[in-house]
């Protein structure tokens, strides 16, 4: 009788271990994160401007129950009212070195975007034209967002008025 009532707790332990889902170890990868669960917004970094170009930060905020990892550059094009694209791309901005970035919710990451003033090219080389947004791929993640933010931009893809930096981690 003694020994059974000794095996017995040893025995539930092992029913509860296998029936209870594993926990990941500390530091193990996490999700990349998705548009559906975060806000992303493009807002004016202070004392952002510079000759002939205005710095605005695009920041990437975990609204999910889940923490994700946003990871590398972000995909910024300007977009009219109907969220069609006007113009190229934004380039990779040099400087900063690309790192994975982990948000639990209500974390924020951000990235740098410098817009490039339109009335800078000749009209014969931009055709400016005025953005009502922004869409933003989640970096290293699926999906994007667009974020409204009228500014004026080339419609010519040749004329290159966007550059982003890589996500990281605020403070």
């Amino acid at each position: 009788m003694r020994n059974r009532l000794t095996l017995a707790p040893l025995v539930a332990a092992a029913l509860l271990a296998t029936a209870l889902p594993a926990t990941p170890a500390a530091g193990a990868a996490t999700r990349p994160c998705s548009a559906a669960g975060l806000v992303v917004w493009a807002g004016e970094e202070p004392g952002g401007g510079a000759a002939g170009s205005v710095y605005y930060r695009i920041e990437f905020t975990n609204l999910s129950n889940s923490t994700c990892t946003l990871a590398g550059f972000p995909k910024v094009s300007a977009v009219d009212l109907r969220g069609k694209r006007i113009g190229a791309v934004a380039k990779r901005a040099p400087g900063k070195k690309a790192k994975a970035v982990k948000l639990t919710r209500g974390q924020t990451a951000t990235a740098q975007l410098q817009i490039v003033d339109a009335l800078n090219y000749s009209p014969g080389e931009c055709k400016p034209t005025w953005a009502a947004g922004l869409r933003i791929g989640v970096p290293g993640g699926g999906g994007g967002k667009v974020a409204p933010l009228a500014f004026q931009t080339c419609a010519l893809a040749s004329a290159k008025t966007l550059a982003v930096g890589a996500v990281t981690a605020t403070d």
